[in-house]
């Protein structure tokens, strides 16, 4: 136990003198009245002359002092913090750092002060620590404390009294309304959108010429905000009531396009975010919705931002949905657009006011003025004072001998001076100047130069004094210099303004595209695609240069096709994937189709044959194969299989006609090599299941073998067009002969018969190397897209053609039913003599 030391007083006798009786409410009242000011004159506010606030005007005066200028290299941002912290703000190091942080990031300032080197963030990440950073004045911060050092604004004492930090910096710009400004004070807040560079300084230039211009006369210079990240701005009647109150709000939505990513989707793509707003928190909160399934159309998402193309999120839309519809449901849940609400308060003469736009450019127009009024007395009074020195050196050279003789009979400096002075009737500092000037100088060289500084400085002493006694000509000085900025660091605007009626035009849109009718054509050259409407196709067929049709289904716009293949494998197609042709036109083109090939993959041996409705209540399609093959499809496709098989093929078969019958009255017909035609209807075909073989379309000669397949409709006047040539040339290389027949004067047969002769071969010729039959009149097109004139109609069925004057590469009807185009060399395949295939039973 420890002996406790005994106490000699009374227990309170100690502290009776040193308890002080206060009234806690007084108490709190003044604390927090003390507190609340230091906040909003020491912090949060900016000052409305040059647009800082107090710790961003530290931080700049510190760095010019320190010499971190452009042309300088960076040094680190510790030093720049501790500099600042140590000598003018004793607040903690990380609001030092973040205020400088904030200057040089390009998506938080229109106008960055601090040129950063190292990680200063983004809008989604923090920056690296202070260690790791660089940073030097940006060159537009060289224009804020430009002339500061010719006592263009007051300084006060520092916290500490043992330094002095400007009261404000000159600022050759509109800062405040440039680089915008937010902050949180006790009982008040501000919130200023930064502001395109040229459009304020042109609105400051028209105040100095018209103090008395307008709002509207104003807004005509600035219409409204330039975000730092560009975007969407809606609602101008919002902007005007801020400029005009100081109050407002306004929308800001992301710049998206829509893009086809494939052939076969769309997407949206989004260049530019509202202010302050990141990709990662867009697509968190994307990705949170479509989970939560309050957002759907959206099949995926990517964000391949990076620093040399920007900002790029691809939102890939579903097929089946309108990627416009889409677009609105992402600006309305997600942070792709968001408000700003303006509260323009700033420090005026000490006080926090709330400005709009006028009284925000009148009051930096008056700083300006004020520092370009003290600039140039400070430079007068330094002209006026060298005017006097020189004016003493001229007479000192023009009485040189006598001033050299009166400095070496002097006792002392101080005696030659006040002889200097009474000699020659100079000034203390004329003398003294005088004094220690090197005798070096003192030559008649030296005179002259004198003299023209003499008349340089009388020029600006007087260009001063103009400037000085005219307020007109000081306005126009500002102006020049606001202008000369305006031209060095302006650049164009990057927010678009938009007014609300503009965006409220796309709210109607409906989400999902409308299950409309139409049609999907497929043309020779392979190329797939829908037109916007179901109507009936002219007379000669939409056709493109180098085009006609194959098959033309009709569907809806969500709905599905299939599409056949040689190997007898349908595959599915969504329709509203299909690029949409412009209504039926005379004719209309297919310009906007696609490859087929993007939206089925093929094997290397595998073509597409032609398009077959997915409906089941329709009559089925009836397929053709080389091998004389004819068969009726059930229309029981599986609804749970995108690829499936609709015939068993032989081996060395393959498919070379599918269409989709409209009746079963309409007749199939067959051409074979050797100029055989044959038609029977095609009630006399019982459709069969998927994996069934077909039955016997056409019994083939001996080396024969089918080179077209379709339907025509009896009822409907028809032609048939072959072409004759000789099995033994070079593909690509003969013309060959040409006959138009009258589709009537084919008598038709019984299934699984030879058919009749539909071209007589002449000498040469042993095979025919093209046909087709459908709906007249017939069309043809040459290898290089130009119609090939087709001869008159012939009355005889089996008669000779006519010579060709160009190759024929494909033709077409009325709703073409034409083969698809194929490689000159496959078609000389087909023609050669092939062993005896056989009939399917």
């Amino acid at each position: 136990m420890f002996d406790m030391p005994r106490r000699t007083t009374a227990p309170d006798q100690d502290f009776q003198e040193r308890i002080v009786d206060i009234d806690v409410a007084a108490e709190m009242r003044t604390s927090f009245l003390e507190y609340a000011y230091s906040v909003i004159y020491q912090r949060a506010l900016p000052d409305a002359r040059d647009g800082l606030k107090p710790v961003q005007r530290r931080i700049l005066y510190s760095m010019s002092e320190m010499g971190l200028r452009p042309d300088r290299g960076h040094v680190k941002s510790s030093r720049v913090v501790g500099e600042v912290m140590g000598k003018l703000h004793p607040h903690g190091d990380a609001a030092i750092y973040d205020a400088l942080v904030r200057m040089a990031q390009p998506f938080s300032m229109r106008l960055p002060l601090v040129d950063g080197h190292g990680n200063f963030g983004s809008p989604d990440d923090a920056p690296a620590a202070m260690r790791y950073t660089e940073a030097r004045l940006a060159p537009a911060a060289m224009l804020m404390v430009q002339s500061i050092d010719e006592e263009t604004v007051d300084f006060r004492p520092n916290y500490d009294g043992q330094e002095t930090e400007p009261a404000v910096l000159p600022a050759a710009f509109p800062n405040l309304l440039v680089n915008g400004a937010s902050g949180i004070a006790v009982g008040m807040a501000t919130n200023i959108p930064p502001h395109n560079l040229a459009e304020v300084i042109g609105a400051a230039r028209h105040l100095l010429k018209k103090p008395d211009a307008t709002l509207d006369e104003l807004m005509q210079f600035v219409p409204g905000p330039d975000l730092p990240t560009g975007g969407l701005i809606i609602g101008l009647d919002a902007i005007r009531e801020a400029y005009e109150t100081g109050r407002g709000t306004f929308r800001m939505r992301a710049r998206a396009t829509i893009e086809n990513v494939t052939a076969r989707r769309k997407a949206i793509v989004v260049t530019e975010l509202p202010f302050n707003v990141g990709p990662e928190r867009v697509v968190a909160k994307i990705k949170e919705l479509v989970q939560a399934k309050k957002l759907v159309g959206i099949a995926d998402l990517k964000d391949l931002t990076d620093r040399h193309k920007g900002l790029r999120l691809v939102i890939e839309v579903k097929t089946g949905f309108n990627p416009e519809a889409v677009l609105e449901e992402l600006y309305r849940l997600t942070p792709m657009e968001e408000t700003f609400g303006i509260n323009s308060v700033a420090l005026v003469d000490g006080q926090p006011r709330t400005l709009g736009l006028r009284d925000l450019l009148a009051v930096y127009v008056n700083h300006r003025l004020e520092v370009v009024r003290r600039r140039s007395a400070y430079r007068r009074r330094k002209r006026e004072e060298r005017l006097h020195l020189v004016e003493g050196l001229i007479t000192a050279l023009l009485n040189i001998d006598e001033v050299i003789q009166v400095i070496r009979t002097s006792d002392d400096p101080a005696h030659a001076r006040s002889r200097l002075m009474e000699t020659f009737g100079l000034s203390e500092a004329q003398a003294g100047y005088i004094l220690d000037t090197p005798l070096r100088r003192l030559t008649r060289y030296d005179k002259l130069e004198l003299e023209r500084e003499k008349e340089g400085l009388q020029a600006e002493i007087a260009e001063l004094n103009a400037i000085l006694g005219s307020e007109d000509r000081l306005r126009r000085v500002v102006s020049k210099e606001l202008a000369e900025v305006a031209k060095k660091y302006g650049t164009p605007r990057r927010t678009q303004l938009l007014d609300s009626a503009e965006a409220a035009l796309k709210t109607a849109i409906p989400l999902e595209v409308a299950d409309d009718p139409c049609l999907v054509l497929l043309s020779s050259t392979g190329l797939i695609a829908r037109t916007a409407d179901a109507s009936p196709l002219p007379g000669d067929g939409p056709r493109a240069p180098h085009d006609v049709l194959v098959s033309a289904v009709r569907t809806t716009v969500r709905g599905e096709v299939g599409v056949i293949t040689s190997k007898g494998r349908m595959i599915r197609v969504s329709v509203v994937e299909l690029p949409t042709l412009p209504a039926s036109g005379d004719p209309p083109s297919l310009a906007g189709a696609q490859p087929v090939t993007e939206y089925v993959t093929l094997e290397p041996d595998e073509h597409v044959v032609g398009l077959g409705s997915l409906d089941e209540a329709g009559h089925g399609i009836a397929l053709g194969t080389a091998q004389g093959v004819v068969k009726r499809v059930a229309p029981d496709y599986p609804v749970n299989r995108d690829d499936f098989e609709i015939i068993s093929l032989r081996e060395g078969d393959r498919v070379v006609g599918a269409v989709e019958l409209e009746s079963p009255d309409h007749d199939l017909v067959f051409i074979t090599s050797d100029a055989q035609l044959l038609r029977f209807p095609a009630a006399t075909v019982r459709p069969q299941g998927r994996p069934a073989g077909g039955v016997a379309g056409i019994r083939l000669a001996e080396g024969a073998r089918v080179i077209w397949f379709g339907a025509v409709d009896p009822a409907r006047e028809s032609r048939v067009v072959t072409v004759a040539g000789s099995s033994t040339a070079l593909p690509g290389t003969q013309t060959g002969t040409v006959k138009v027949s009258d589709y009537a004067v084919f008598p038709p047969k019984g299934r699984a018969t030879g058919g009749v002769r539909a071209q007589r071969f002449l000498k040469g010729e042993d095979v025919l190397l093209l046909a087709w039959a459908g709906p007249a009149p017939a069309k043809a097109i040459s290898p290089s897209g130009q119609p090939v004139e087709l001869p008159a109609e012939l009355g005889r069925r089996d008669g000779s053609g006519t010579r060709l004057m160009h190759r024929i590469a494909a033709i077409g009807g009325a709703i073409g039913a034409a083969p698809p185009a194929r490689p000159a060399e496959d078609r000389a395949e087909e023609a050669a003599p092939a062993p005896d295939a056989g009939t399917a039973e």
